[in-house]
């Protein structure tokens, strides 16, 4: 289980190595993408609150990175936080998501990107249901289900 001293240590010291790697320069990500998904994983923008496809979904499925597929979440870890955005509990395996100190707009936080093609995913923090304690706050334009 992750827990939030795990996500400082690899914050700080570096992140457990992905299965796989996707590297594509933007040119590319920029032809496979929609202009908000580009804006949102590529340039690591945020999408408007409450206005994502799965921000009210609870369907049973696993939703992937939107950019490369890679499974991240089981909608099993999935709650209502009520912030406008889906959130989770848990990653599907401790190495799907890299973890990065964000100290942009005088806050900081942990910044979530998929590990095998570093897509910007949203934020996790420390402010979820136990028994993990964990939000991790995503971009419904990040993700996609990729099994029921």
């Amino acid at each position: 289980m992750m827990t939030w001293n795990k996500i400082i240590d690899f914050a700080k010291t570096g992140n457990p190595m992905p299965h796989s790697r996707v590297d594509k320069d933007l040119t590319e990500w920029k032809k496979e993408l929609t202009p908000e998904q580009f804006r949102v994983t590529r340039q690591h923008g945020t999408e408007r609150p409450f206005s994502g496809e799965y921000c009210e979904s609870f369907d049973p499925g696993i939703y992937g990175c939107v950019c490369c597929g890679t499974p991240l979440f089981d909608s099993t870890e999935k709650f209502e936080s009520g912030t406008g955005w889906p959130s989770f509990t848990q990653p599907l395996k401790e190495n799907a998501i890299k973890y990065i100190m964000d100290s942009s707009f005088g806050m900081v936080r942990i910044e979530t990107l998929c590990n095998t093609c570093d897509a910007h995913l949203g934020h996790v923090f420390p402010d979820g249901p136990k028994p993990s304690g964990l939000r991790y706050c995503m971009n419904s334009v990040s993700l996609k289900k990729i099994s029921d």
